[in-house]
C-alpha cells in the first residue's frame, strides 16, 4: 500500500481536471508495479455518475522525446481498434487515451513533467509471475495475438524511443563501463556476478547477428512483456496488453524471451532467497503453446530456431542492466532498499542458470509445439 501525502493528492487533483473538468476526486491510489513511471486509480464522480480512470507520470528522463513515445502509441492503438471491428474473436481490449481540455492526448504542468491519462479498464487484474500453467498460456497467447495483430500495420516503422533498448552486446557494454567507472564504489562487491557475465559473453549477439543477416525481421514489439502487463478478467482470460511506452521495432524473440523470463519465475523479481528461483518447464510449455498458437505462421525459420533460446538471452540482458544500474548507483531503476537492483541481478542470473540446465527440455518442447496443425 503506497501512501500519498496531501501535496501529492492535491497536484493529481489538479492534473486529472486537465482531462476530465468537471471531476471531483473522491479517491486516489498509487498503482503497484512498474519500475519506471508513476502510475495512479483516480476514482470520482463527474456529471452525476462514477469515473475512473489511470493517470501516470511518464518518466522523461527515460522516456527524453514523450511525442514518439505517444505518437508510436497512437499508431498501434488505433490499428488494434481496426483489427477489433474486422474480427470479433479476437479477445485482446485496446488501451483507451482521453485527450486533454486542449485536444492533445498528454498534459505538460508548470514543472515541465509530462502527464496522461488511460482508461480503467475494470475487473482486469495482473499478476507478477504465474500461479498456473493456465495464466501461462495466456499470457504467451496475449502477448503472441498482440505481435500478430500488429503485424500489418500500416505507415513503416514505428519510431525509435529509446536507441538500442534490446541490444544485448551494447548492454554488456554498459555493463564493462559500469564497472570500471564505480561510481557508486560497489565494483569490489560483484566480481562473482561478473565472472557469470563474462563467462557468458559469446552468447549473446544471436538475435542482433539474424536482424542483420535478414533471417529475424523487425516487427512492431512491445518490448517489456512482463507477465504483469497483461491483464486477465475473473475466468482468468487474456483480457489486455498494457504499457505501451516501449513500443519500437525489434525482433519478436526478445518479447516472447522477457515473457518466459517474468512468467515463468518461480519466485519475485527481487528475492533474496535465491533457493526459491528456478524456471518453471511447466509453465514455460504453457506459456510457448499459447504464443505459438498464434505467431506460427508469422515466424521465420530462424525465430522458429531461436525461441527455445531467448528467454535465457533476455533474462541475461535484463540482469545485466539491473547490475549496471546497481554499479552506477541506481539511476534508472526505482529501488526501495538497499542493493535492491543487485537483488533483482541475481534472480536474473540465477533463472538462466535453471534455462541452462533444462535447455534439452525448452528445445523439445518447442519443436513439438511447432509440429503441431
Amino acid at each position: 500500500m503506497f501512501l500519498l501525502s496531501e501535496f501529492l493528492k492535491w497536484r493529481l487533483h489538479s492534473v486529472s481536471v486537465q482531462f476530465e473538468p468537471e471531476l471531483k476526486v473522491q479517491e486516489v491510489s498509487r498503482l503497484k508495479g512498474g519500475h519506471i513511471n508513476s502510475t495512479y486509480h483516480i476514482h470520482g464522480m463527474m456529471n452525476g455518475r462514477y469515473d475512473d480512470f489511470v493517470l501516470q507520470r511518464l518518466n522523461t528522463k527515460v522516456f527524453t522525446e514523450p511525442d514518439k513515445v505517444m505518437n508510436n502509441i497512437g499508431r498501434v492503438c488505433q490499428h488494434l481498434k481496426k483489427k477489433v471491428r474486422e474480427d470479433k474473436s479476437v479477445r485482446i481490449i485496446p488501451l483507451q487515451f482521453r485527450a486533454a481540455s486542449d485536444g492533445r492526448y498528454f498534459f505538460i504542468d508548470d514543472n515541465g513533467e509530462f502527464w496522461r491519462v488511460m482508461e480503467y479498464v475494470k475487473g482486469g487484474f495482473s499478476v507478477d509471475h504465474a500461479e498456473t500453467v493456465t495464466q501461462a498460456y495466456e499470457t504467451g497467447k496475449a502477448f503472441g495475438e498482440f505481435q500478430y495483430l500488429l503485424n500489418d500495420i500500416p505507415g513503416g516503422p514505428l519510431e525509435i524511443t529509446i536507441p538500442r533498448f534490446h541490444d544485448t552486446v551494447f548492454r554488456f557494454e554498459q555493463l564493462e563501463e559500469a564497472f570500471k567507472q564505480d561510481a557508486a564504489g560497489r565494483a569490489a562487491s560483484v566480481k562473482e556476478e561478473m565472472d557469470f557475465c563474462f563467462a557468458r559473453k559469446d552468447t549473446i549477439s544471436c538475435v542482433l547477428d539474424g536482424i542483420a543477416d535478414g533471417s529475424i525481421p523487425e516487427r512492431v514489439t512491445h518490448n517489456d512483456t512482463k507477465i504483469n502487463n497483461v491483464l486477465l478478467d475473473a475466468n482468468g482470460k487474456r483480457l489486455c496488453v498494457i504499457d505501451y511506452d516501449t513500443l519500437m521495432p525489434g525482433s519478436s524473440l526478445y518479447d516472447v524471451g522477457d515473457c518466459v523470463r517474468s512468467t515463468t519465475r518461480t519466485g519475485d523479481e527481487d528475492e533474496r532467497d535465491l533457493d526459491k528461483i528456478n524456471m518453471d518447464i511447466s509453465l514455460f510449455e504453457g506459456l510457448v503453446r499459447g504464443y505459438v498458437s498464434a505467431t506460427k505462421n508469422i515466424l521465420s525459420e530462424r525465430e522458429k530456431e531461436l525461441l527455445y533460446f531467448c528467454g535465457n538471452l533476455i533474462t541475461f540482458e535484463i540482469g545485466l542492466r539491473f547490475l549496471a544500474d546497481h554499479l552506477n548507483g541506481d539511476v534508472y531503476f526505482q529501488t526501495e532498499r538497499e542493493n535492491h537492483n543487485l537483488d533483482r541481478a541475481r534472480v536474473q542470473f540465477k533463472m538462466v542458470k535453471s534455462m541452462e540446465e533444462q535447455k534439452d527440455a525448452m528445445r523439445r518442447i518447442v519443436d513439438d509445439l511447432l509440429k503441431e496443425k
